[in-house]
């Protein structure tokens, strides 16, 4: 803990299932104690004291077939993990550093499962979305790639604090599509980016100040994709221990059908280095985080984008139907969710060979028709 801090205090669990439709389980998750090196179940037992930056969290859902997904994930976690661990005193750190830490570690756990998918042909294709947080005093910071979920339940309301990578999402922030029509669209398994289907991403990273009483859910859309909001705050509103939470919340997703991998993790806060929450105080919402240039000179991807959403420099296979670069996800029904703010949506210029194909397709027209003309 930082010299002259209060104590965060965080009752804490995780579960991940294999639902009741795939062969395997594709899924990851990550609970890690940096202050103390210690990652796995045994790293938050009981109600265990957060030093400093020292929490570390993660969900990750892999994608690719056979054991290429479960191998994406899996990579993703011990990358994240060995990164932020691996640095300077978790004791010391400033929000800033703290937050580049965790987007470079998951930029860097993106470029190592590139490289390994490039580099043995049976897991070609294979990535993983995450969805990660650490926290540092009150201030929670979350990164994304995909669209895995992070949720802060307070008092009685339920806020997504993250936002899907998705093409149903960027439809419905464009206004092309009522959150009533993307329960049933046809292409709600597509995402715009993953871990490891292109050598660079575009991290999103955001933040939420916790308050006493807060409950975080990182989840995998095998629970989001089948269980309502409502249904995750009512189960998340009974005052019982996070492993009984967790569990009653993969049993939701597998009676609804269990169509994809689950993986959950609640964490329970409290202690006097939170504030409590105040009557008539605005509500939690979705919040980007604008990190500063670094001092060396360049900043990191998410900084130059302003951490919106752009799309892969370099794609995965994808839906050659959607004019929007998407990679294919876990099937499922799609969960409504409430979204405050629209992002930006992708950029639509045509990569430098598309040019390349038209100009040339007109050449060859422009060609034939002078030929007919000459004749």
């Amino acid at each position: 803990m930082s010299e002259g801090k209060s104590p965060v205090h965080v009752r804490l669990a995780a579960r991940t299932e294999v639902g009741r439709v795939r062969e395997h389980n594709e899924d990851n998750f990550l609970i890690a104690d940096l202050s103390k090196k210690i990652r796995g179940d045994e790293a938050f037992q009981g109600e265990a004291q957060i030093v400093g930056s020292g929490s570390l969290f993660a969900v990750c859902d892999g994608m690719g077939g056979a054991a290429a997904g479960e191998v994406a994930s899996q990579l993703a976690v011990d990358t994240i993990y060995k990164m932020m661990a691996e640095s300077e005193d978790a004791n010391s750190v400033e929000r800033d550093v703290l937050a580049r830490r965790l987007v470079k570690a998951i930029e860097t756990a993106g470029l190592s499962i590139y490289t390994q998918a490039n580099a043995d042909r049976s897991r070609r294709g294979m990535g993983t979305t995450v969805t990660a947080a650490t926290l540092l005093d009150h201030r929670l910071f979350l990164a994304q790639v995909g669209d895995s979920r992070g949720y802060i339940l307070r008092g009685d309301k339920l806020t997504q604090v993250t936002r899907d990578q998705s093409l149903v999402n960027q439809l419905i922030e464009a206004g092309q599509l009522t959150e009533e029509e993307a329960e049933n669209f046809e292409h709600n398994n597509i995402i715009l980016q993953a871990l490891g289907t292109a050598d660079s991403v575009q991290v999103d990273l955001t933040h939420a100040d916790l308050k006493k009483g807060d409950v975080l859910l990182l989840c995998s859309d095998g629970l989001s994709g089948m269980v309502r909001n409502d249904e995750i705050r009512e189960i998340l509103m009974r005052d019982e221990e996070p492993a009984v939470l967790c569990k009653a919340l993969t049993d939701r997703a597998n009676e609804q059908g269990g169509h994809d991998n689950i993986t959950v993790i609640v964490g329970r806060f409290d202690g006097d280095g939170l504030p409590a929450p105040e009557e008539g105080e605005a509500p939690l919402k979705y919040a980007k985080y604008a990190l500063p240039e670094e001092d060396e000179g360049e900043p990191t991807r998410a900084a130059r984008s302003g951490n919106s959403l752009r799309a892969p420099s370099s794609p995965a296979p994808a839906d050659s139907s959607s004019e929007i670069v998407a990679i294919p996800s876990s099937e499922g029904p799609l969960n409504n969710s409430s979204l405050d703010d629209p992002i930006e949506l992708p950029e639509t210029a045509l990569p430098s060979w598309a040019v390349i194909v038209i100009v040339a397709l007109v050449i060859v027209v422009l060609t034939g028709l002078f030929y007919v003309l000459g004749k």
